[in-house]
């Protein structure tokens, strides 16, 4: 576009729902023991709210690239962004939990949209030699938001309650509606294309039988069939999905990447970092508040110091891989996780909150140097026309994957915990927390040996990589 204030109005527009969007991931994971309170829950049906949420972003994703190429921009904007707020409006409103999993679901089909309907836009409204600072600066909100959302929403549970929460992501959802309304243009070329949707079902399917089946491990056992039936129904959905994406002309998404043995590689990894990533916020508020009776803002205040590193360094990470490649990065990072996270395997009654607080700076840490580098250089493997492909396929199994490590390690703490008979109900939860870490610790040692035996560096002299936008990461 011509008119540079024109863009620049568009850009804040644009920016304002991805801090949005993010902030949606963070803020209710220190609601999480209020709301087991209010509804009389237990932690493994809790974290449907932050599992159901990471499925749907999953499911949304590829469906994305459809929604993106037959409507325009602002509508699809609007639309989206009117799908998260009715789903803010059903949290505040509702007096069931069942609800309440509900209205994740309206909020996670709306941002997932806007999380690549905003990509896709940034690319669209730059040049390509401008690309670079403009991804750098939605990178650098995207981060900022789990920053302030903990702590922020800490505060808030604590004086006002967790509804209050919803009343304010209501609110700038709104806001950013109107805003779009007037200054957003249709940025992205219309295609009309076919929706797969046959392969959508499937997708749906075989990732929801997964996620329920796990989240059931906890409570029933894996011999219960209410356990084991979906996990069934969820493998050969997605076998059947698998099979369906070579026999279609238009398949849901471009399976032919898999070819990329270095593609394949830094999936798994991303898989693997997710699992551990998304489980272990939940379990550390829980571990806080309930086991630890401290308040609601404490969980944020402690994870703040990381996220903010993680802002800070996410960039820096990025310069590093184009100067030294992937290798050290992916070595480093998992070693900086593997050891954060093993050290929250032996919290006690009494563990200081200092060490939780430089611990988790350090598993940030490990994050950053792991995210952006490994998605970038399984990219890297890919022709051009492939790319896009490449990253709607590795934002999904990555945000299902998070959702089943949720689910996973909270069945695992809880199923720990109910075993543990001679003992507090506050020491058994804690025993539970412990084994789920070491478990998450297990899992990433297996991350550190891939990454050392697979993760090489091509000679530059021979190959030139183009290192591929922050944009890509999400």
């Amino acid at each position: 576009m011509d008119n540079k204030k024109l863009r620049n109005l568009i850009v804040s527009v644009l920016l304002l729902g991805s801090f949005l969007t993010g902030l949606t991931q963070t803020v209710l994971n220190s609601a999480l023991p209020s709301i087991m309170n209010d509804f009389h829950i237990t932690a493994d049906s809790a974290q449907w709210l932050t599992s159901i949420y990471m499925l749907v972003l999953g499911v949304m994703i590829p469906a994305t690239a459809y929604l993106i190429s037959n409507f325009s921009a602002k509508k699809l904007y609007i639309s989206s962004m009117l799908l998260f707020f009715t789903g803010c409006l059903i949290s505040i409103f509702t007096n069931n939990f069942q609800m309440l999993v509900a209205s994740r679901v309206f909020q996670a089909m709306g941002a997932g949209i806007i999380m690549q309907l905003v990509q896709v836009s940034m690319i669209n409204l730059y040049p390509k030699e401008e690309r670079g600072a403009a991804m750098g600066l939605y990178g650098f909100v995207v981060g900022v938001a789990p920053a302030v959302g903990p702590t922020a929403a800490g505060y808030i549970i604590d004086n006002f309650g967790w509804r209050v929460l919803f009343y304010i992501l209501a609110f700038i959802a709104v806001l950013d509606m109107i805003l779009a309304f007037i200054v957003l243009r249709d940025i992205t070329e219309i295609k009309k294309s076919k929706l797969e949707v046959i392969s959508l079902i499937l997708s749906t399917l075989g990732f929801g039988g997964l996620l329920i089946g796990v989240s059931n491990l906890g409570t029933y056992g894996i011999s219960n069939y209410i356990t084991y039936l979906p996990i069934i129904l969820g493998l050969i959905s997605l076998i059947l999905f698998t099979i369906r994406q070579f026999k279609v002309n238009d398949p849901l998404l471009n399976l032919n990447v898999f070819k990329s043995k270095q593609f394949v590689i830094s999936v798994i990894l991303l898989m693997i970092i997710y699992v551990s990533f998304a489980s272990a916020t939940m379990i550390l508020s829980l571990y806080i508040q309930s086991s630890r009776g401290m308040s609601a803002m404490i969980p944020g205040l402690m994870m703040l110091p990381g996220s903010i590193l993680m802002s800070i360094l996410s960039p820096i990470s990025g310069k590093i891989l184009d100067k030294y490649g992937a290798r050290i990065l992916s070595i480093l990072g998992f070693f900086c996780l593997g050891i954060s996270t093993f050290s929250f395997s032996n919290l006690s009654e009494t563990t200081s909150i200092v060490m939780l607080t430089v611990m988790y700076s350090i598993r940030m840490i490990g994050i950053t140097l792991l995210l952006m580098p490994i998605t970038t250089w399984g990219l890297n493997s890919l022709n051009n026309s492939e790319i896009a492909d490449g990253s709607a396929i590795g934002s999904t199994l990555r945000q299902v994957s998070g959702a089943i490590g949720s689910s996973l390690f909270i069945a695992i703490m809880t199923t720990v915990s109910k075993n543990c008979l001679n003992t507090s109900e506050v020491l058994a939860n804690i025993k539970g927390i412990n084994v789920a870490f070491k478990s998450s610790s297990l899992l990433l040692f297996v991350g550190l040996i891939v990454s050392i035996i697979y993760v090489k560096d091509k000679n530059k002299d021979s190959q030139e990589e183009e290192s591929i936008t922050f944009a890509l990461e999400n």
